[in-house]
């Protein structure tokens, strides 16, 4: 008799969960990933503004990562034209999710039916099922309107939070938090992709209140304008802040010190690799799972999807496939 599979909830958006979607999918995992809708530049943005919908990008990343087509249907799906005025920059999954969602009158719905057209193992839950704004509030005062502004602040980040502020998750999201055995939080970027999930009203505090185990997978590096001299401490502590209270009671980190020559790839964005303070985050009762999860492809830092994938497996005692 075959082992059921693993329930987790994986929570995020941006690149870093696309990354290690594309590993946890080879395995017995019962996925559902919960995506940041804060997106609003370029195609996304776009698209969102004309049609009054959720911005279509993060979520179309994660469906191609979590398919099973042929490679070249993925590559079609992921398309980005590029020769015409009119669909300059769009994608051709953002606007099949649009159009869905013109058919079907609803976003989640559209990603339901989408899903099934690409094969995709486990489900793809938006954070939320309309439009909402990401709003940061700096430390000198000033305020800035939109998830793609809000890297380009000269000062760093007090608070993120979203308009309007009464958006509701989707059933599905909260049953999803509430079985799963583990919730996954990143990686991610802090304020404009993690953070705006968990500020959905209804996530956060089903988050709280799960009784699986709750992993953030930290950043390799700090990012230009969110998370500049960062420590891993105080990634959490954003989190929590944000959210009203700790939650979070473990934490996955990089174990294998990163070339030198890193730094230098990185210097014009002033990043550095993410410094892993171990006895503050022991200190505030974070559990340090240590992994070598980091890759470099082409002088870039990313999360090693096989790696992680494979920490997983032996973590929750999950057979590989």
């Amino acid at each position: 008799m075959k082992k059921k599979k693993t329930r987790i909830v994986v929570i995020g958006g941006g690149t870093g969960l696309s990354t290690i979607l594309r590993g946890l999918k080879l395995h017995r995992f019962d996925i559902t990933a919960i995506v940041t809708v804060a997106d609003d530049g370029g195609s996304s943005g776009r698209l969102r503004d004309d049609y009054d919908i959720p911005p279509p990008g993060d979520v179309r990343n994660v469906i191609a990562a979590l398919s099973d087509v042929e490679p070249l249907v993925e590559q079609m799906f992921q398309y980005r034209f590029s020769q015409s005025a009119d669909l300059e920059g769009h994608s051709l999954g953002n606007l099949m999710l649009t159009a869905l969602t013109e058919i079907t009158g609803d976003f989640n719905h559209a990603i339901a039916e989408m899903s099934k057209v690409l094969n995709v193992h486990g489900k793809v839950v938006p954070a939320a099922n309309k439009k909402v704004t990401l709003h940061a509030e700096l430390n000198d005062g000033t305020k800035i309107v939109g998830e793609s502004k809000i890297p380009s602040g000269h000062a760093p980040i007090k608070r993120v939070y979203l308009e309007p502020g009464n958006v509701k998750p989707l059933p599905a999201a909260i049953h999803a938090i509430e079985r799963a055995e583990y919730i996954l939080i990143g990686p991610g970027s802090l304020y404009t992709s993690i953070i705006p999930n968990l500020l959905v009203k209804g996530i956060g505090e089903a988050v709280v209140r799960a009784k699986g185990q709750k992993i953030y997978i930290a950043n390799l590096m700090t990012q230009l304008g969110e998370t500049i001299h960062y420590s891993a401490s105080q990634h959490i502590e954003a989190i929590h802040e944000h959210v009203g209270q700790p939650f979070i009671e473990a934490m996955l980190i990089n174990e294998k010190r990163l070339p030198s020559s890193i730094y230098e790839n990185y210097r014009e964005e002033n990043a550095e690799p993410v410094q892993f303070d171990v006895e503050k985050l022991e200190q505030m009762g974070i559990q340090i799972i240590k992994k070598e999860i980091a890759i470099i492809q082409d002088g870039v830092v990313r999360h090693d999807a096989k790696n992680l994938a494979d920490w997983l497996c032996e973590y929750t005692g999950q057979n590989k496939n």
